[in-house]
């Protein structure tokens, strides 16, 4: 048996635990229409951790499911595409809020009482 350490079983389990924030965190952050890319980087410097295979397809299903808006801008001398949330989008997002919300008040008041 391979034995893990601590810090690694941390690391996993945080991944674990990060990875559905990602649609919520890019929800919150495209009021203000931004391409893949800079949207990457604003969440990693927020400390929401994604890479371009995780973000790129994401932001593709969330524009599939109506969540986001997208067009291209062909301005520069290389087209990007830019995506905003949809006006159903706000309203998920109003409601993954709350969700979220709950959430941490419940894992925070458990937390309290196992200490």
């Amino acid at each position: 048996m391979s034995h893990v350490s601590t810090e690694e079983l941390i690391l996993s389990q945080a991944q674990e635990l990060r990875r559905g924030t990602v649609v919520l965190a890019c929800l919150a952050l495209l009021d203000e229409p931004q391409y893949g890319y800079a949207l990457l980087e604003t969440l990693n410097d927020a400390g929401v951790t994604v890479d371009g295979n995780t973000l790129y397809p994401l932001l593709r299903r969330l524009e599939k499911q109506g969540l986001l808006t997208s067009e291209w801008n062909t301005d520069e001398s290389r087209p990007r595409k830019f995506y905003r949330v949809s006006p159903e989008g706000f309203r998920v997002r109003a409601g993954l809020v709350r969700e979220w919300q709950d959430l941490v008040s419940s894992i925070s008041r458990l937390t309290k009482e196992n200490r």
